[in-house]
């Protein structure tokens, strides 16, 4: 069963990038020098940022539809960053080498199966999972830390 990944936008967090420190604070947001690599997931590039790069911190709403699994969680984004556009059926990278919280939800949003792999394995868990009809879509986060990584559908 094939499978997309999805990146974020890049154009949905560019003006953060302009704002000062305080008006950051009050998005719950803030921004951060890069200190080590890996350990920076960009959620727009679907790379581990570098060494020196500016990224901002930021509370999303990843599961923003009506149901109990509604949530945000925190998530980095580089500047100037383009968008991933990843092909399908493809793990990138910056999922491949972390531990993954794989998350199936039904078409009314509900969490129905759940699963935590190592990044090596995940294409296969995905393909796996769309075999059920009853999973909709997926959403994968980084187990350690746990902070939202992306959304997968069917292909």
């Amino acid at each position: 069963m094939s499978f997309q990944i999805h990146s974020l936008p890049a154009e949905d967090f560019a003006d953060l990038f302009d704002l000062s420190d305080a008006e950051l604070a009050n998005k719950n947001a803030c921004r951060q020098i890069v200190q080590s690599k890996p350990g920076t997931p960009c959620r727009v590039s679907m790379a581990d940022a570098e060494v020196g790069e500016t990224v901002i911190l930021l509370n999303y709403a990843h599961q923003p539809e009506q149901s109990p699994y509604k949530a945000t969680h925190a998530i980095f984004v580089r500047e100037g960053a383009p968008q991933a556009k990843l092909p399908v059926g493809v793990v990138p990278e910056v999922l491949r080498f972390r531990v993954i919280s794989l998350r199936l939800f039904d078409s009314d949003h509900m969490m129905i199966d759940a699963d935590v792999l190592q990044g090596d394995v995940l294409a296969d868990a995905i393909a796996t999972a769309f075999e059920n009809d009853q999973v909709s879509y997926a959403h994968l986060h980084n187990a350690k830390p746990g902070c939202f990584a992306a959304s997968v559908t069917r292909a």
